[in-house]
């Protein structure tokens, strides 16, 4: 008997487009809480899907939203041919995102198996700014962003709204997402109250976490990956 079920269904979102997104649970007939997990700039691919796999295991109903089914559904990109993604992301706009995180959040909300009231997100990469939209739009019990390039470009005028406590990794040597891009968010939520934790691991590139990229950094992925788990079990518990 598997450990946990995985399926993928299709979702209709508010703007009329059908959206997929990769679902896993535990095996069993219990009540779970929900994570939303948003990809990288590279689809839902494997990397993703690994890691809504691994949610399921800690006990999590786990949903990962395709964000480019507007312009290629079942979109995976390699991480050598980032010239590939790019008319995808340009694509994304934040009332697209808005919705796509409102249909996944209904989703849960109608799966016999979410425990209402207790979900949390996170995401990578682009992803990463989307868990933290994600914390803006909904009333989350906490979030999580991995290097989430754009937050201080394009979300911090909203930083007032987040609903839940916001953890934030990067890599201290990540060339896109520079000390100055961290400080403007940190000095926000600090401005504006929030609860939040900032971590930044001093010998870690840009997409760290992901064990398919030559960027991977075991070590840090692993200390982020038992923050999560102690993070979110903090929030949901409360």
């Amino acid at each position: 008997m598997p450990s946990n079920i995985t399926e993928k269904v299709s979702l209709r979102v508010s703007d009329g487009t059908m959206m997929n997104v990769c679902t896993a649970r535990p095996n069993d007939v219990d009540k779970h809480p929900g994570v939303m997990v948003f990809q990288e700039a590279f689809g839902v691919n494997h990397h993703i899907r690994s890691i809504i796999d691994r949610f399921a295991t800690e006990g999590y109903v786990a949903v990962a939203p395709e964000l480019y089914h507007r312009t290629q559904p079942g979109f995976e990109g390699s991480y050598t041919d980032f010239e590939s993604t790019r008319k995808h992301i340009q694509a994304v706009t934040i009332e697209g995102l808005t919705a796509d995180i409102t249909a996944t959040n209904e989703w849960l909300n109608g799966n016999n198996y979410f425990e209402e009231g207790k979900v949390v997100s996170i995401g990578f990469c682009l992803g990463g700014r989307v868990s933290f939209l994600a914390n803006i739009v909904l009333n989350l019990k906490a979030a999580a962003s991995f290097y989430g390039g754009g937050i201080s470009e394009t979300l911090l005028d909203k930083a007032n709204d987040l609903s839940a406590p916001q953890l934030m990794f990067w890599g201290g040597l990540d060339k896109h997402i520079t000390p100055d891009k961290i400080n403007n968010i940190t000095e926000e939520l600090s401005r504006q109250d929030k609860t939040f934790a900032n971590v930044v691991f001093s010998r870690a590139e840009h997409g760290f976490f992901c064990d398919e990229r030559a960027s991977y950094n075991p070590d840090s992925a692993r200390q982020a990956w038992a923050l999560v788990k102690e993070y979110f079990k903090t929030y949901l518990s409360k």
